[in-house]
């Protein structure tokens, strides 16, 4: 079968397309025939070895995908050989098959295509459980989300105005506020200027906001510490500036506010009963036509470095996916 293949540290141009012995499902394995790998931010950190979770080289990178099931091991229950399933698992997604776990695999809704399915997960439940769980975001409260337009991103939007809260979507350029604006935010703000915190402040008659959704990091972390409501949440979600910030303690006890870190990871592991209740609600929602999944630019197989340099070059808006069979 054919793999995108890391073998040493570096940028997208460093990996390759290789051949490798097709996969055998041991012991609660299945083998999944991927039809589209979706990518995501800790992807490319992966390969440049800058993520906390490094695999052994080498190694294929790609998180989540959606396929058939091609074969199953002892004891992999509950799914059936040519089930349409989506999985994220973890590592190896950017291939022709893939090894997946149980408990990283959930069946495709009848009206979701296998594009869809492979960037749904990751996202959705990231999301999701930042404000259920981690926020607890409550319906009329001002949720402030920045890096609006990028794949978290515009899910936090989404889920923000299904929960009920006022939902300030906030981005660097206008292009992609104008993409995040189907999704009906109640408001919006750039900050490619490198001003946000008074914008924030204007919109919301100088209380801040109740929980801000922070993908970014950096300067605009600074920020928003300053442009919180009392008893505000700030969920730190990751880091796509580049630069992690420190939490100054004394604005936390001036604001009242907390700072609160989101790890879909550990979340998986630490509570699985509550990350299964979190998916099947987020597939409840779907179905329903309450979410609208965007998967914005799909790459065949072989453009898999274009694929990486959307996010290497901060150009994505959405979800990117890598095509390897077609429907």
């Amino acid at each position: 079968m054919k793999a995108v293949l890391c073998k040493a540290y570096g940028p997208p141009e460093d990996l390759v397309m290789g051949e490798v012995p097709d996969l055998e499902p041991g012991e609660g394995e299945a083998v999944i025939e991927v039809y589209a790998a979706s990518l995501n931010f800790p992807d490319g950190l992966q390969i440049q070895g800058k993520y906390q979770f490094q695999p052994p080289m080498p190694f294929t990178p790609g998180s989540e995908v959606g396929g058939i099931i091609k074969s199953l091991g002892p004891g992999f229950e509950g799914f059936n050989v040519g089930d349409r399933v989506m999985a994220i698992p973890g590592i190896g997604g950017l291939a022709e098959q893939v090894l997946v776990k149980p408990d990283s695999v959930h069946r495709i809704p009848d009206n979701m295509d296998f594009k869809t399915a492979a960037g749904f997960a990751m996202v959705y439940t990231t999301s999701y459980h930042a404000l259920k769980q981690r926020a607890q975001l409550q319906p009329g409260e001002t949720l402030l989300v920045l890096g609006a337009s990028g794949g978290v991103g515009i899910t936090a939007v989404e889920l923000g105005k299904v929960m009920g809260a006022r939902v300030i979507a906030a981005a660097s350029t206008e292009e992609k506020l104008d993409f995040v604006r189907q999704f009906n935010p109640d408001e919006t703000i750039n900050y490619g200027d490198g001003e946000l915190k008074e914008k924030v402040k204007e919109l919301t008659g100088g209380r801040g906001a109740d929980v801000i959704y922070d993908p970014v990091g950096g300067d605009l972390f600074d920020q928003c510490c300053r442009c919180i409501n009392w008893n505000g949440r700030l969920l730190v979600i990751g880091f796509t500036s580049g630069r992690i910030p420190e939490y100054k303690a004394n604005l936390a006890l001036l604001k009242g506010s907390s700072m609160v870190g989101v790890f879909l990871g550990r979340f998986r592991k630490e509570e699985p009963s509550e990350y299964q209740k979190n998916f099947d609600e987020l597939l409840s929602m779907y179905e329903e036509g309450k979410l609208n999944p965007l998967v914005t630019q799909v790459f065949p197989g072989e453009q898999f470095v274009e694929a990486f340099n959307v996010f290497t070059q901060r150009r994505a808006m959405g979800k990117v996916t890598v095509e390897f069979k077609t429907e």
